[in-house]
């Protein structure tokens, strides 16, 4: 019986013609594309295991996976030969084989994941990854807000969890809101993400730069006994997000901003 190695993968792809990462029956996504491929080099039957979950419509720059093969090619072959296969909106950046020991979700230890709002006149070369607003945010307001949100705190009212017994703590290492040209960027390093919570975040930090929703509510929505009679933040399109890195074991502090790689 041949042993089987154990390949981590780094991939970006534009999410807008998926229906997210998480194989579904009859849909298109980009765990059932990438499991394809492997089987067309390998003929292995072997789940893609992901980092993150990314939303139907959500974009990745270095969304970390891996899978098991008794294929011998040479790790960094898999680059090249996997991207022969996949469609034009969904690429590998980098292959190594990995210890059996690597788990691509439950090792990852910070998530960074980034969303753009564009501001002006919409953009059709653009709208595909940032979510448009016509009028300007207030900045100094939005970063006031997202400092409450640092830390472990209960992110039920920013998620899209509704039983009151889900768990739904999660811990922020660090969110920033900033300006780029004539964008804003929300970056936000977790250690993990609720289904939901990066665009409801999003969307009440929109709601709070368009003078909509008081700073307060920030710090009232992360408590269980404040947050009744609050309204839940909007929950923004996927187009304006992108899982911008994975890490394993490092210190959060470590991310780069523009890199797209994921690092041992």
């Amino acid at each position: 019986m041949s042993t089987k190695n154990r390949i981590r993968l780094v991939v970006q792809y534009d999410g807008t013609d998926f229906c997210g990462w998480a194989a579904q029956s009859g849909q298109r996504t980009v765990q059932s594309t990438l499991k394809e491929a492997v089987r067309q080099i390998s003929d292995d039957v072997n789940e893609i295991i992901g980092a993150s979950r990314t939303d139907a419509g959500a974009h990745a720059c270095g969304q970390v996976c891996h899978f098991d093969t008794a294929n011998p090619i040479p790790e960094p072959n898999w680059v090249r030969a996997l991207n022969d296969l996949l469609p034009g909106d969904i690429a590998v950046q980098d292959s190594k084989r990995v210890p059996q020991s690597f788990h691509s979700r439950f090792c990852a230890t910070w998530r960074f994941y980034r969303y753009r709002f564009a501001i002006g006149t919409r953009q059709p070369l653009r709208s595909r990854y940032a979510h448009t607003l016509w009028k300007p945010l207030d900045l100094e307001a939005m970063s006031s807000a997202a400092q409450t949100l640092v830390g472990r705190h209960d992110f039920w009212s920013f998620s899209e969890e509704t039983p009151a017994e889900a768990n739904t703590v999660r811990e922020l290492q660090s969110v920033r809101v900033r300006s780029v040209r004539d964008e804003i960027w929300l970056d936000i390093v977790g250690n993990a993400f609720i289904r939901g919570m990066m665009r409801r975040i999003a969307g009440g930090l929109m709601e709070v730069g368009q003078g909509t929703r008081p700073i307060q509510d920030f710090p009232d929505l992360l408590h269980t006994e404040r947050r009744e009679g609050i309204f839940r933040p909007i929950v923004l399109p996927a187009r304006g997000l992108c899982l911008m890195n994975v890490r394993y074991g490092r210190h959060p502090k470590d991310f780069r901003e523009n890199s797209t790689n994921e690092d041992e």
